[in-house]
């Protein structure tokens, strides 16, 4: 039986609705603080139940049965350790020999400045210590972060500051990282695997805006600016610098001091990979930056 986590947020629901469609039959259990969000799902086969990682006495029913486990990481960084930590224990206890977690691209590398990876190693960590196998999926940035948030901004200033400059990333879909965490539930042989996960073609991030640019027919003029820089720019937005200051559930999931040291990682190269693991896991070729930001062109800023 596979467990999907956080089913009712974007990468659980779209996971749960490509095992369905690709195998109907498999045993599917979603787990979710919010079950009525997952009502249609339900309606298709699937098991949905009570989950919150923040509520270790919910998961022991909510793990119930499984054997396989996509363990997405939460939005909080800097707090979702003992999140995920809750939910590997429970997972182990309940029987769940294997968790299939979605990391990021450089989490094991020490000098990688970028915040984020912090959460995403603890977690690897205690991943590696449990009685469990596990399967980390170390995604480089999607596409639809820079196609659906970053550009209509910048197509709508007409300009942004940028303190990645010449560092290069492989941009890689959502859609694809959710076809490969499917494919690696559904599939045998992936236990204690490591793959990064990213698209076909490694750009910059002005290459990227250009390329926006050039779609919109709007000019993007990119800032080269440094952290200081960055964050100036992210306290002129009303953006918390630090994680501990986001409001809960609020409109801007991210804080600055995550985005800027993204940025930064990026500059020194920890963002520097291109594989082909999309690929070789899913049997389709990934998406390409151009086709992504095709599909989000209508939503832009005309």
């Amino acid at each position: 039986m596979i467990i999907v986590s956080g089913a009712s947020g974007a990468f659980g629901r779209a996971t749960a609705e490509y095992i369905l469609n690709r195998a109907p039959n498999t045993p599917l259990v979603l787990t979710t603080r919010t079950p009525a969000k997952l009502d249609d799902l339900k309606a298709r086969g699937a098991i949905v139940r009570h989950a919150d990682f923040d509520d270790p006495q919910s998961l022991a029913s909510a793990f119930e049965g499984g054997t396989k486990m996509l363990l997405i990481s939460t939005a909080r960084v800097g707090s979702r350790v003992s999140q995920h930590c809750n939910a590997i224990d429970a997972a182990v206890k309940a029987g769940v020999d294997h968790i299939v977690y979605t990391s990021i691209v450089g989490a094991d590398a020490p000098a990688n400045p970028a915040i984020v990876k912090l959460d995403h190693r603890a977690t690897e960590e205690a991943l590696e210590r449990s009685a469990a196998a596990y399967t980390f999926l170390r995604d480089s940035q999607y596409a639809e972060a820079i196609a659906g948030a970053m550009v209509p901004g910048a197509l709508a200033a007409g300009r942004i500051p940028d303190n990645s400059h010449d560092g290069q990333i492989a941009f890689v879909s959502r859609d694809d990282c959710v076809a490969v965490a499917a494919e690696v539930l559904l599939q045998p042989g992936h236990e204690n695997r490591i793959y990064d996960l990213t698209g076909p073609e490694m750009m910059t991030v002005p290459q990227a805006l250009a390329l926006a640019s050039e779609l919109a027919g709007k000019p993007i003029v990119v800032e080269p600016v440094d952290e200081e820089g960055m964050f100036a720019h992210f306290d002129s937005l009303g953006i918390p610098r630090h994680a501990s200051d986001d409001v809960p559930d609020g409109p801007i999931p991210w804080s600055s001091d995550d985005m800027v040291t993204f940025g930064q990682s990026i500059r020194e190269g920890f963002f520097a990979v291109r594989t082909d693991n999309v690929e070789q896991i899913t049997g389709r070729r990934p998406k390409s930056l151009r086709e992504v930001m095709l599909a989000y062109r209508d939503s832009w800023p005309k």
